[in-house]
């Protein structure tokens, strides 16, 4: 696919997060131990042979570029081509700041027209998903489509959850005939994976119409107004997928990745999910540690009880202290006697000796960065 370029756009802020994205950028969001929610579009991409991306960057974005840095551990620190960030700017009338994904990319349209790739591959940067975009690009052709879009059935997934996601309606020939963007009555499970490929000439000419009118959502101000007069198609996908879009699926997908067949798809198949590579000393287990069915990251000290749970990197867990069910980031400190059940701890939090914490399964307990309890 080296006639591929790819574009992630990784949005602003979102308040379903909560403190997850409070300083962070949703594509930053830490998942799986030492993996963020961007690694594996990202990884996607480089599996499939797309040697130029660029990520135009929102909300809160200086861990995304710390996390990215050059792109070396993708393969995509070189003097042709590789990894482009497009950060917003501030203008001195106090313009810069992009009002939508449409947008972003218009500001940066230098980046598309400096390009030779025949088609531009766009993507979210929030989705936890494994693929390789070879059958994407045969289906696009072979339909002769003005842009394709992947989706998923998402009939694994909760109504509730539906209602953060775009719903798309297609006919039998494979067309799009509607498409909603977060509805309070989705009218199928067919989610929109927010993944779509179209010429690279033609992305420019639809931009550039956008911004002529005052319009900066690429879905909401391009797709949806532009459906009937486009030939829009849509590539199923049916694998494992998961978006960031809210605490619950956050939880769904972490404690989903101690699933071995979910593992197995997402990081054996298909090529590997880079990340940045750390220094890290392996994890150490004393004679006291319990582990049953956990994910551990490099760096771990376990003294105590951890049980269907993941860690990440640099994770204590002193003596007497149980980990149940929860999601424990880079740096925790857990002392004695603690007890965590259906937490979500962020980084660098210390959990005292004998404290207790307790959430519930579709609302699990969140304790911000940084945090002493």
């Amino acid at each position: 696919m080296n006639n591929v370029m790819g574009i992630i756009v990784t949005g602003g802020r979102n308040e379903r997060m909560m403190e997850l994205s409070s300083k962070r950028s949703v594509a930053a969001i830490p998942v799986g131990g030492k993996y963020r929610a961007i690694d594996f579009v990202l990884s996607n991409m480089v599996n499939s042979g797309i040697n130029k991306v660029g990520v135009v960057t929102q909300y809160s974005f200086r861990s995304l570029m710390d996390h990215l840095g050059s792109g070396k551990e993708w393969d995509l620190d070189r003097r042709k081509d590789g990894l482009f960030l497009f950060p917003p700017y501030l203008a001195g009338d106090n313009t810069g700041w992009y009002k939508g994904s449409a947008d972003g990319m218009y500001n940066n349209i230098s980046f598309l027209r400096r390009s030779n790739e025949e088609y531009v591959l766009i993507s979210t940067g929030n989705c936890v998903y494994k693929t390789q975009y070879h059958d994407l690009l045969a289906f696009h052709k072979e339909k002769d489509a003005d842009i394709t879009m992947m989706y998923r059935d998402c009939y694994d997934f909760a109504d509730e959850d539906m209602q953060n996601l775009g719903v798309v309606e297609i006919g039998e020939d494979g067309r799009v005939l509607d498409i909603q963007e977060k509805p309070l009555f989705p009218k199928s499970k067919n989610a929109n994976m927010a993944v779509y490929l179209l010429k690279r000439t033609f992305l420019i000419s639809l931009l550039q119409e956008s911004a002529s009118h005052a319009q900066y959502d690429f879905v909401t101000d391009i797709l949806i107004k532009k459906l009937a007069e486009l030939k829009v198609f849509a590539y199923e996908y049916k694998g494992y997928w998961k978006p960031m879009n809210s605490i619950s699926m956050f939880y769904g997908c972490n404690m989903e990745l101690l699933n071995p067949e979910i593992s197995s798809e997402l990081f054996l198949k298909d090529g590997r999910v880079f990340t940045k590579v750390k220094d890290e000393t392996p994890a150490k287990y004393n004679e006291e540690a319990e582990v049953n069915n956990a994910l551990i990251a490099d760096g771990c000290i376990i003294e105590g009880t951890v049980i269907n749970s993941v860690l990440f990197r640099g994770v204590v867990v002193r003596k007497g202290a149980l980990i149940k069910d929860s999601i424990v980031m880079q740096d925790s400190v857990i002392e004695e006697g603690a007890n965590l059940e259906r937490v979500i701890l962020d980084k660098e939090v210390h959990v005292t000796q004998g404290k207790m914490l307790k959430g519930e399964a579709t609302y699990p307990m969140i304790v911000s960065k940084n945090s002493v309890i």
